[in-house]
Order: structure tokens, then sequence, then C-alpha cells
């Protein structure tokens, strides 16, 4: 058992997990203090992004032949992305509407603290519009857009520098087979760092556990099992339909997947599992020009869960301070959910935030009940 325990990384996370809620319940003080193990994890994985985004696009489009090939391929996946973040947008709206989530709370405005909420509205504020985050999009500099870590920016970059080496052809072959190199030497790293991630889920568990508690959900239960049970089935009918179009087996790819999604339930982090996700690809014969495209593109694009949790949590919102929801405020929800959930990949705390940009931008709604969700952010960003 142990040797099999040694060999798979997706066990060594299992057990992380286990040991990181035994910790943080019978070690509360000390577990409080193993918070850095989880961020200098997810921090190592960011560190490589940049580069790996950049090598698997430049690598892919330099060898992908016909250049409108790559070009229809990215207009799908964004008409893909948007039609899927749509379908899951309207199905949190619609479930949290008839179930009547949060209905019976009678929480009053002035029960609630609004430093917290106050912090995270100023900050929804800044979220920028489509034009502004179109804008954003073309960095102030090459070395700027790494330096950031703006993986869209650096994606930008990279279709570009594809594109050229693709058009010269024979004459950039050098730099070509430099960067195939260097995406192997990159790829050996990230395989070090992996190693890591049972530490790390370990430090994040035991944190969270020791700040929150496991009674923490009794509180806002209903809202997160709603959650859990709308993201099962968006993933069992929605996405199971979708690849079973394409000639797919759902339940065999999440098992093929099963390591990432363990790094994933204890970091909460979808940046931690996003080098491996596009290796593991690349494994099952996708093209490189194809994942470096799609997969970056969809970590900003197509946030289905993120767009689940944020419409159930505004109908929750409303239920329980008793404000009463119109059928324009519903699509009112919906219009400027399409816009802001596009801003929440790589913000800290970017659901609240984005959250808390949504209800600025739909007035019968009070911004103070972000407050109602801060127990249980942490438990819906897993999903």
């Amino acid at each position: 058992m142990l040797k099999w325990c040694s060999r798979s990384i997706f066990l060594q996370v299992v057990l992380g997990l286990m040991l990181g809620i035994a910790c943080g319940l019978s070690f509360p003080e000390v577990s409080l203090q193993l918070k850095p193990l989880g961020d200098g994890f997810i921090k190592l994985i960011k560190m490589l992004i940049g580069l790996i985004v950049f090598c698997v696009v430049v690598s892919g489009i330099s060898g992908a032949g016909d250049l409108k090939k790559v070009g229809r391929i990215g207009l799908k996946s964004v008409i893909y992305f948007e039609v899927l973040t749509t379908i899951a947008l309207v199905l949190g709206l619609v479930l949290a509407f008839t179930s009547g989530i949060g209905t019976g709370a009678n929480i009053h405005l002035d029960q609630l603290s609004t430093a917290d909420a106050g912090a995270l509205a100023e900050r929804g504020q800044h979220i920028q519009g489509t034009a502004a985050f179109l804008m954003g999009l073309i960095p102030n500099s090459v070395l700027g857009a790494f330096a950031d870590n703006n993986i869209l920016q650096v994606l930008l970059f990279s279709v570009l520098f594809g594109s050229a080496l693709n058009l010269v052809g024979e004459a950039a072959s050098g730099i070509t087979r430099l960067i195939n190199e260097l995406s192997h030497v990159i790829f050996r790293i990230m395989g070090m760092i992996v190693r890591l991630a049972p530490i790390g889920v370990f430090g994040a568990i035991a944190f969270t556990t020791s700040q929150y508690g496991l009674d923490s959900l009794q509180h806002l239960g209903g809202l997160v099992a709603l959650f859990y049970v709308t993201c099962a089935g968006f993933v069992l009918v929605i996405l199971g339909t979708v690849m079973r179009v394409s000639g797919l087996k759902l339940f065999p790819f999440l098992k093929y997947m099963r390591e990432e999604l363990g790094i994933v339930l204890g970091t909460a982090s979808s940046d931690a599992v996003l080098p491996q996700i596009m290796r593991k690809l690349e494994h099952l014969g996708i093209g490189s020009s194809t994942v470096g495209l799609v997969i970056p593109t969809g970590y900003s694009f197509n946030l289905d869960g993120f767009s689940i949790y944020l419409t159930l949590a505004i109908v929750f919102i409303a239920n329980a301070t008793g404000t009463p929801l119109a059928m324009t405020d519903l699509l009112t929800i919906l219009l400027v959910s399409l816009i802001t959930s596009k801003g929440a990949h790589g913000i800290p705390g970017s659901a609240l935030v984005i959250l808390a940009a949504t209800l600025t931008a739909v007035p019968a709604i009070p911004v103070v009940g972000l407050v109602l969700v801060l127990a249980v952010d942490w438990f819906m960003g897993i999903g």
C-alpha cells in the first residue's frame, strides 16, 4: 500500500487532504500558521504558467501549417465558452429563484457588518467594462505581460509570435527548435513542483478547517448544497451531453483528470493545475496549437462553476434580506453577470469581488449582503 501511495500523486493528495482536516481540528492554533504551505505551492505553479503558455502556443502555431485553421479553432472556442457560460448563469438563476433559497432567513441590514462588504464593493467598482477589458488584453510591454503573469496578454503575444514564426518558415527554424526544447525543460520543472502538491493541499486544508471549522457550513448549508447539486447537474447533463456529441465519455475523462481534481479540491485554485491539464490533453493526442489556445482562453472565458455561484449567491442575498426581485432585476443580473464574470480569473478573492461588482450594478439588492456568503466563499470556490 505504501509503495502504491508513493507512486500515486492522487492518493498522496487525498492523504494530505485527510491529514489537513485532522490537523485543523486537533491543532487549530498551529494550523493557522500553515497557510503559507498552500500559498507557496500555488505561487510555484503560477511562476511557470506564463512560460508554459508561451512555449505551448508558439510551438503549436508555428508547426500548425494553415493559420486559418488556428483562427477557426480560436473563434469556435470563444463562441462555445460564451454559450456554456450563459447556460450556467441561466441555470443558477432559475434554480435559485424557483427554490427560494434564503427565503425566511429574515436578515436585517442593520445586523450586518459593513466593513468587509464596503471594501469588497470598492474593489468591485473597479471591475473593467467590455471596452476596457479588451484594451487590457494588450500589454504595455511584452516583458510586462510576463512580469504581471497576465495570461491573456501572454496568450495574445504568443499567438502573434507563433504566427510570425509560421509565416517566416525555415529561416526561423532555430528559434522554433529552441522554444520546443525550452518547453521540455519547463515541463520537467513543473513535474518537480507537482510532487509538492500533497504538502500544499495539507497546508491549505489545515488552515481552512482551523479558520472556519466544520460547522461553518451549517448556517448556509442550503446554499452550499444547492450550489453543488447544480454543479453536478451541469457536469453530468450539460458537459456530459457535449462530450457524448463529441464522441467521448465523461467518467473515463474525469478519472483521467482525478489527480488535478484532487489538487483543486485541496487548494481551491484552478491555476494550480493549468500546466498539468495542458500536458495531459496533449498526451490524449490533441494538437498542441489547440491545447495552447483553448485552455488558457477557457480559464478566463469559461468560468461555468463561478457563473453558477454568482447567480445563486445574488438571489440568496436578495431572499435572505427580504429584497423583492422583479423580472427586470433578474434580467439585469443575467446581463451584468455575463460581463463581470469575465473579469474573475486571476483576481485575489475573485468571487466576492466580482459579486460586489455585480451587486453594485443591480441597485435593488444591498451590497452589504455580501457578508452573508463570506463564511462559505472558500467552500463554494472549490466548485
